[in-house]
């Protein structure tokens, strides 16, 4: 049996501080980007798959073929099927609640690994720059899937960035963001091939057979032994999200590829950019949207004195960014959507040239020569920066208050099901578009089935919902592009009841 040396001992002890450290720094960042938004729900894919998660825990299949449904996400699927049994409400909090942890996770990640490569000073800046992007801050808001997807994939490149070939450990991260997102299928990919590298595994055997042959350690045949099961447990992980995934698609469609298949027609449905073709327009686009100009010329700046000057240091940074910029691109041509959340993880990498740009100088000796003209470059830069905040400040302020309308209009729709006016009753519940969908179903506890948009259909008889206002409808819509027009109320049917967002109507019987 191994002992535990007090050297050992004292490096876990460090080890154990350090963590009880991040994650009281990201609890706390959570807080305070929880009380500086001001607003928090759950938006229209994640509300999905808490309905979903619902049906499994009532013993339904979830219906994945409602019109314009999300792809699914097993991961969060699953977290609504644990949390089922404490009641629609606080599925939803937890879900937000976990949003924000994960928000501020990707700052700490973002502000570790600017620290590993360039120094506090850029990391912090980084980290700055990335959590005051509107569209960063309204995924946050809305607990998106994509922003704990985020966090997982950076934490596994700061894991690797600590410790080259970490192998397991990042697989592991890896492996639980492929449950959210499928890019990480792709990375892990990569990484797998990169764990095994032929050379590097002829190098490190030649290594071994060389100290077996000094008598040192065990036998040649237990180090093969050794060395081929350490192999298949990263193959296992590198390989256990694609094939969940695919199982359980297959399970609850009878098609292992319907997430594909469906992301794809819904894309085309909703008019989406997808293709090869459209990534060398769309791609960059989509970056801008993320981090504007002002960021986007710093990135540059950054990448391009980080790789002439502290070229050991960049050249990482560098890799990841050129990866997801591929795996991106992959994805687009595969048929799925160019959308701005698919950008994330190189507007972080970008985030952190940038902080390279204002404070990488530090990481020059401070009798180099260079040092003073990065550091004139990195002042102007920060001045850039700070001169465009305010207008950085009006555009988060407006997405936030566009956000916080669309609260109040969502809890207004929720609380006619608390009080009994939405009900199944005398049939199914029909609304103006899908926006509703998701929400209704996870607070009415039933399939989203029974909420029928224009897309789905009519309905005869049962619960028709209408938006008070033309205000309220013209808010109340995932995407202006979307497929959605004015619905009349069906004929028989009569309003009892109404609040300032929502009209309720109700026929029994056809």
């Amino acid at each position: 049996m191994r002992r535990r040396t007090p050297a050992t001992r004292s490096t876990r002890s460090r080890r154990s501080a350090r963590l009880l450290g991040a994650s009281a720094a990201i609890i706390a960042g959570a807080g305070a980007l929880r009380v500086l938004c001001g607003v928090a729900f759950a938006n229209y894919d994640t509300l999905y798959a808490l309905a979903w998660g619902g049906q499994l825990a009532r013993g339904e299949s979830p219906a994945y073929a409602v019109p314009i449904a999300p792809t699914p996400h097993p991961l969060l699927e699953l977290l609504g099927l644990v949390l089922y049994p404490l009641g629609a409400r606080t599925t939803e909090d937890v879900a937000v609640a976990l949003g924000f942890v994960a928000l501020s996770a990707c700052g700490w990640v973002i502000y570790r690994l600017g620290a590993q490569w360039f120094g506090r000073a850029a990391g912090a800046v980084a980290a700055l720059i990335f959590l005051t992007r509107d569209p960063v801050l309204s995924w946050g808001v809305r607990a998106y899937v994509d922003v704990p997807y985020l966090a997982l994939v950076l934490a596994a490149l700061l894991v690797e960035s600590r410790s080259r070939r970490a192998g397991a450990p990042v697989l592991a991260l890896l492996a639980t963001a492929g449950l959210l997102r499928p890019e990480a299928w792709a990375f892990s990919a990569i990484y797998w091939l990169y764990l095994v590298d032929p050379v590097a595994l002829a190098r490190t055997r030649a290594r071994r057979l060389a100290s077996a042959s000094d008598g040192a350690g065990a036998s040649t045949p237990a180090r093969a032994r050794i060395e081929r099961g350490r192999l298949l447990g990263l193959t296992a992980l590198a390989a256990s999200a694609p094939l969940l995934w695919v199982l359980s698609d297959l399970v609850i469609t009878g098609d292992a590829l319907w997430s594909l298949s469906h992301t794809q027609h819904t894309a085309e449905a909703l008019g989406r950019k997808t293709g090869i073709a459209n990534v060398p327009l769309y791609v960059p686009r989509r970056i801008g949207e993320v981090l504007r100009v002002p960021v986007l010329a710093g990135a540059v700046l950054g990448a391009g004195l980080s790789l002439a000057w502290l070229r050991g240091r960049a050249l990482p940074a560098a890799a990841a960014g050129v990866l997801a910029l591929a795996v991106f691109a992959g994805f687009a041509s595969l048929g799925l959507p160019i959308n701005t959340r698919y950008a994330a993880l190189s507007a972080a990498i970008l985030c952190l040239f940038c902080g390279a740009g204002v404070a990488g100088w530090l990481g020059l000796r401070r009798d180099d020569r260079r040092r003073r003209r990065w550091m004139a470059a990195g002042a102007v830069l920060a001045l850039a920066l700070l001169a465009y905040a305010p207008a950085s400040y009006r555009g988060a302020s407006r997405e936030l208050g566009k956000l916080e309308r669309e609260q109040h209009i969502e809890d207004e729709l929720v609380a006619l099901v608390r009080d009994g006016a939405i009900t199944l009753r005398c049939g199914r519940v029909g609304v103006p578009n899908h926006a509703p969908i998701p929400l209704l179903a996870l607070y009415m506890r039933t399939s989203p089935r029974n909420i029928v948009s224009p897309e789905a259909g009519s309905i005869r008889s049962g619960v028709y919902v209408d938006p008070a206002s033309r205000k309220v409808e013209e808010d109340y819509v995932l995407d202006r592009n979307d497929p959605h027009e004015r619905v009349s109320i069906p004929r028989g049917f009569r309003e009892v009841s109404a609040n300032r967002s929502w009209r309720i109507y109700m026929r029994c019987g056809a």
